[in-house]
């Protein structure tokens, strides 16, 4: 794969999302939303296409990459991204626990 080829994770804000591009199409994304000065992350996705070639990987460790740079913290309601946090002991220091009050404000959050 040369640097080209290489998949771009990019944030797009407006839709509450990183994606993860391949080549020129959106090949999957990660959600979140911001609380308090925590980005709240509940899904993950890679199209179908895309599955088995590492991706998800690359997008949550630029996505986290990213929150860390914006002086955010982390919060891992995505199981996704859950199991990455427990692979990758680099971001535990900006980790918060999913605790009953975020998930009760991130299904308001969702709802709106």
């Amino acid at each position: 794969m040369t640097q080209a080829d290489a998949p771009l994770v990019r944030n797009v804000d407006a839709r509450h999302r990183y994606e993860i591009l391949a080549g020129e199409v959106t090949a999957g994304f990660t959600a979140y939303r911001d609380r308090d000065g925590q980005r709240v992350f509940f899904h993950t996705e890679i199209d179908d296409a895309f599955a088995g070639q590492g991706l998800a990987s690359v997008l949550v460790r630029e996505a986290l990459r990213h929150v860390r740079d914006t002086g955010r913290r982390i919060v891992p309601v995505c199981p996704y991204v859950a199991k990455f946090l427990k692979k990758h002991e680099e971001f535990a220091d900006i980790t918060d626990p999913v605790t009953p009050e975020v998930l009760q404000w991130l299904d308001t959050a969702l709802a709106r």
